[in-house]
């Protein structure tokens, strides 16, 4: 290449915009990351609760996006609130972008009637980003018949690391059966460009609703059966994603199946015994980038709910699913 300077310039810049235009990392058990869904949430569960996470999207690709996340809340009467920490570790392209965070949750539950309650939280975070610089590959490395085989002539811009502070917010009403929240991540719209010039974050918006329906009659010798229709509207500059499903609650077991923007199928089950919860879902893609080309997506979540130390009087927890 005559002049690489400018390739190296051009390709980091569809890197950084491929990342910046593309959603943040979504998982598609909502339920079992609450605080990761809208911040209001912490606390929801009264008890103390622990969440791990994994997720592995297209695993078939070489360059697969794996994403990791882990939380504690509980709900904490001195402070009329849920008090929540939230770590994130996203890995892009084989590890070519790293994207991690910290934050720090706080939800203040309020009591409206003896029917309808709401929460409303916000999330403080510090975000650490780099860019593998030795898994990029430019023009100059290329030999017209063998590859890549060469040492790229150009040097690096600067380490390619980039830390900021993130705000988040959102609210939560809900009844006994009946639930809808909001919530808006990025709110400061800090800059996370790694290399030169400014790229600011978007802020993603959030909506969810859900209810729980009970299916007939709970007797001594019939365990009780519960819908819980779901759906979930995220914006983030242009993208938009809708996630409409519902899932099955019988006893232990629960089973559910979504559907996301013509996009996939999403099919998840759960068994949630006494204080353990595990949840495993598939993203079944229907969309040109099939199963047979992507492998789909596969994500675990495990689940541990602790008991209070003390009965909070007057708590009332929400009825959102637990995957």
């Amino acid at each position: 290449m005559k002049n690489c300077k400018y390739l190296i310039i051009l390709l980091l810049t569809v890197i950084q915009a491929q990342f910046t235009f593309s959603q943040d990392p979504t998982f598609t058990q909502f339920y079992a990351n609450p605080l990761y869904l809208n911040p209001a949430l912490a606390g929801s569960h009264g008890c103390p609760r622990f969440n791990l996470n994994y997720r592995n999207e297209w695993p078939k690709l070489s360059s697969n996006y794996v994403t990791y996340s882990a939380s504690y809340d509980t709900y904490i009467k001195g402070i009329s609130g849920g008090l929540g920490f939230l770590a994130v570790h996203d890995r892009q392209g084989a590890g070519t972008i790293n994207t991690s965070h910290l934050g720090l949750i706080y939800s203040f539950h309020m009591k409206l009637t003896r029917k309808f309650s709401m929460m409303f939280g916000a999330k403080a975070a510090w975000f650490q980003k780099t860019l593998d610089w030795d898994k990029l590959t430019f023009g100059d490395m290329i030999d017209p018949r063998k590859g890549f085989i060469y040492q790229t002539g150009d040097v690096r811009i600067n380490d390619g690391q980039k830390g900021f502070f993130d705000a988040s917010a959102g609210m939560v009403g809900f009844s006994k059966r009946f639930y809808v929240g909001i919530a808006a991540h990025h709110l400061n719209r800090p800059n996370e460009s790694m290399i030169q010039g400014e790229s600011k974050l978007p802020i993603r918006y959030t909506f969810h609703a859900g209810a729980e329906i009970p299916l007939g009659t709970k007797s001594k010798y019939v365990t009780k059966t519960y819908l819980l229709p779901s759906v979930i509207f995220q914006y983030q500059r242009g993208f938009m994603e809708m996630n409409i499903g519902t899932y099955v609650r019988y006893g232990v077991f629960t089973a559910g199946l979504w559907y996301r923007n013509r996009d996939a199928f999403i099919m998840v089950i759960g068994l949630q015994a006494g204080k353990f919860r595990i949840g495993y879902s598939y993203d079944l893609t229907v969309s040109k980038l099939n199963n047979g080309v992507s492998g789909g997506s596969h994500e675990v979540s495990l689940g541990l709910n602790l008991n209070c130390k003390k009965k909070v009087v007057n708590f009332k927890t929400i009825s959102c699913p637990s995957f």
